[in-house]
Formats: structure tokens, C-alpha cells, sequence
């Protein structure tokens, strides 16, 4: 199984050495921008509820929210990518950036839309920044310290804090998925899975891999997927 945590400053990706293997693939979504992009595409944020989720087709049909300079409410089908096919959840809002090519329609850039996952995330965000500011300029942990409270999402946009690792052997790095330098990113993931391999063979079950990500306006819940 893998577990993947995203806030508003880091996206964070954990996997269980006994259940499954640490993969971050390279995601296909694209920073939202509003209006005209290019000669043949337009990009517009939308918000809705997710009612299908149409695996075969790779499609959701969403009730969606009225898009200033193009559309009413409505209910419309959406291309969209593999990993956000994974995620998405029918019965969950969603906020995603509207992409038309032509008559085509897709969505990227997707993440939830929930008020309580919202408010759960900025509460968190919050406490680490004060926890943060009050070192000062200069601040940084001391070996030996207790790992500051934190509280991200997964891929699948759950809510997923600290306490989820007290008590646990933990392994944390930072990555970020668009990262192009082979002996970084991609070499710090395969060490990782490689650890998992070993622990499992090992027979070590109090184990976590943690990865944050840097660049968490691009790597979404569904880009991490």
C-alpha cells in the first residue's frame, strides 16, 4: 500500500514496508492559469462534485459549479489522467483547473474540496509555522529533537498527521516528482524502495518511508498517485 501526504507548503508520500512499495511517477498536470493559454487552449479553475467515475472511459462527470467567462452550473464529463482516475471518489468536491482544447474538455491540477479536510490542513499549517517563526531567521531541528506536529494529505486526499508516525522507526527525505537530475530525486526513491525491499526481507515491521515533496503546486494528490 502506499501512502502519499500532501499540505500547503509539502506533498508527503509514505509506504508500509510490508505492504507495498515506495513509487513516485512522474505526474502530467500543469499549474492553473485563468483565460487564454495558447491559440487552441483555455484554462479556467473549477469547482464541483464528483457523481461518476468512469474508469473504461477514463472520465468523472461533475456537477460543477458556474465558470466565470464560460459556462453555467452544469453537469459534464471530463477527461482526465490515470492517477487522478485513482484518486477520485464519487460523492467528493473537488477543486481542479478546466483545460478546453478545441471541444475538448479535461481537468488537471485536482485536489479535494472539502471544508474540513481544508480547515484541518490550515490548522496544521499554522501551528508548524508559529512553531517555525518563534526559532527565528535561523532556524532548524537539533538532533535529538521530537519531530514537529504536521498535517498533510495522502494521495487519495485524506488527512494524515504526526501522530500517524509517533512510536515508529521512520526514514524521511525530500523529492519532488518533476525533479530531472537522475543521481537525486529518482536515486533517492530507488534507495528507498530498496530499504523496503530489505526491511521486508528482514522481517521489520516498525518501519516508515517518508518522502516530501518540494513542489507542491505541481504534484496534486492524483500527480503522486
Amino acid at each position: 500500500m502506499k501512502l502519499h501526504l500532501i499540505g500547503r507548503a509539502a506533498v508527503l508520500v509514505a509506504a508500509f514496508s510490508l505492504a507495498g512499495v515506495l513509487a513516485v511517477a512522474p505526474g502530467c498536470s500543469r499549474a492553473a492559469k485563468t483565460g487564454v493559454t495558447s491559440d487552441d487552449e483555455r484554462r479556467f479553475p473549477l469547482t464541483g462534485l464528483v457523481l461518476a467515475v468512469d474508469a473504461p472511459r477514463k472520465l468523472l462527470r461533475v456537477q460543477h459549479d458556474a465558470i466565470e467567462g464560460l459556462m453555467p452550473a452544469m453537469t459534464m464529463e471530463f477527461a482526465v489522467a490515470a492517477g487522478d482516475l485513482a484518486v477520485a471518489q464519487e460523492g467528493h468536491r473537488i477543486r481542479a483547473t478546466l483545460v478546453q482544447r478545441g471541444l475538448e474538455f479535461s481537468l488537471e491540477q485536482i485536489w479535494p474540496d472539502d471544508p474540513e479536510i481544508s480547515r484541518a490542513v490550515a490548522a496544521g499549517t499554522a501551528a508548524l509555522k508559529q512553531d517555525t517563526v518563534i526559532r527565528g531567521a535561523k532556524a532548524y531541528r537539533e538532533v535529538g529533537e521530537t519531530v514537529p506536529d504536521f498535517t498533510l494529505l495522502d494521495q487519495a486526499g485524506r488527512v494524515v498527521q504526526i501522530n500517524r508516525f509517533r512510536g515508529k522507526q521512520v526514514v524521511l527525505n525530500f523529492i519532488y516528482s518533476r525533479c530531472p537530475i537522475p543521481t537525486m530525486c529518482p536515486a533517492a526513491t530507488a534507495r528507498m524502495v530498496s530499504l523496503q525491499q530489505a526491511a521486508r526481507a528482514a522481517g521489520i515491521a516498525n518501519l516508515e518511508l517518508v518522502s516530501v515533496t518540494l513542489d507542491p503546486a505541481y504534484d496534486t494528490p492524483g500527480v503522486l498517485r
